[in-house]
């Protein structure tokens, strides 16, 4: 792969951060778009702005067509039907759909639902809210220090009283893949249903929602290098055409009366007011991206830099690493401290090199709980990474060291 060439199609490398050189290790909570990516949102706001579905006018059909093209473009990027796919805003509101239009309606006093303590809170407090409205009650695996999910865990936790599982295809702290056949086969003897997370997988590995054979599926385009603001929730058919709108209004509805109104079928029923086409036609072009690159590159290009960062950071005494320390049990993601370093005070020094790292709880504050720490530093990879943005992570955390008067 010519790095190059890969770098030179997302024109906010070139912008200088703090007179440095950008070094941007931040993506799994969003990432850069390329340039394919900023011209189909431009072209689709020059040329084809119109309300989906509203017109039977020239511009309404073009803007139609793109934004259900765009819904066969992200069918088939994970193997659902086109009518098993809805567009969200991100994969929050696509997990709150779940919770709310089949949480709500179809789980009672009783059921056991079953999440990760590793959940990021997306995928954590609306279950809070459908146990605490149902009677329902939320039960929860703890992984491994390597941040593995033991099938003694799974076997001691799903049970007969287990009507739901949600759980995060890859964790946004511990970089780690969910055990996601052990559980739905689990789940398939008990007639539980699944919902996986994918928001930090979409980017990393291909997903196929046949194969994994879950109920629900959610992720995000901004963290894909698509804009902001627009997500995906993939929901089998048969379930979808049993659930009850999640938002009312404009464009989910056969026909309203006074005192009566019928929905329209599915995926339209739950996608309720004027659509984000522009943002649609960005995710398109983003998935027409990662196809182009190839997931075999993508892959072997990440794993490289995941290993040269996870042996750069264990090979120093004053770092402490979440998780697993071994490259292949990760996915883009490593959380970590500087001994003795406030974690925001890590990110502000690095931050002053040209480096972007997140530091918090990353949205996972029970996970927090679990590992005993209030936050870490978690630094995160995409395409567009190098080798050199690694070697100068890597050499910059001495200058943490040296900022907070540890020395060398």
């Amino acid at each position: 792969m010519n790095m190059k060439s890969v770098r030179d199609q997302f024109p906010i490398l070139s912008v200088p951060e703090n007179e440095k050189r950008l070094i941007y290790l931040d993506n799994a909570a969003t990432s850069f778009k390329p340039l394919s990516v900023l011209k189909a949102v431009d072209d689709y706001y020059r040329m084809d702005n119109a309300n989906p579905h509203r017109g039977v006018y020239t511009l309404g059909v073009r803007s139609t067509d793109i934004h259900e093209n765009a819904r066969l473009t992200a069918a088939r990027f994970v193997n659902a039907s086109p009518e098993e796919i809805i567009f969200t805003q991100n994969a929050t509101e696509a997990l709150n759909l779940v919770a709310y239009s089949y949480g709500m309606e179809f789980l009672k006093e009783g059921d056991e639902i079953l999440i990760s303590v590793a959940e990021h809170h997306s995928n954590l407090v609306p279950w809070q809210r459908v146990a605490k409205h149902t009677g329902s009650r939320l039960v929860y695996l703890y992984p491994e220090p390597d941040g593995g999910i033991t099938e003694e865990e799974l076997d001691q936790k799903i049970n007969p009283r287990t009507r739901l599982i949600a759980i995060a295809h890859v964790s946004n702290v511990l970089g780690t893949e969910a055990p996601v056949k052990s559980i739905v086969e689990r789940a398939r003897l008990h007639g539980a249903a699944v919902v996986l997370d994918c928001a930090q997988s979409v980017s990393h590995m291909p997903v196929d929602v046949k194969a994994l054979d879950v109920d629900f599926a959610a992720f995000s385009g901004h963290k894909m290098y698509a804009p902001m603001g627009i997500g995906v929730l993939y929901g089998k058919k048969e379930l979808l055409d049993k659930m009850p709108p999640f938002l009312s209004g404009g464009d989910m509805i056969a026909s309203v009366h006074e005192q009566t109104s019928a929905y329209a079928e599915v995926p339209r029923r739950f996608e309720a007011g004027t659509r984000n086409v522009g943002g649609e036609a960005g995710l398109a072009a983003a998935i027409e991206y990662i196809n182009s690159i190839g997931w075999e590159t993508i892959r072997t290009h990440e794993h490289a830099l995941m290993d040269q960062a996870l042996k750069g950071l264990n090979a120093l005494p004053y770092i402490t690493v979440y998780g697993s320390t071994n490259s292949s049990d990760r996915h883009g993601v490593i959380s970590f401290n500087v001994n003795g370093v406030h974690p925001h005070d890590t990110a502000t020094i690095l931050d002053s090199e040209g480096i972007a790292v997140r530091a918090g709880h990353h949205c996972a504050q029970p996970l927090m709980e679990y590992l005993g720490i209030g936050s870490c530093v978690r630094a995160s990879v995409a395409i567009y990474n190098t080798e050199e943005d690694i070697s100068v992570f890597l050499n910059s955390l001495g200058q943490v060291r040296r900022w907070m008067g540890y020395g060398a």
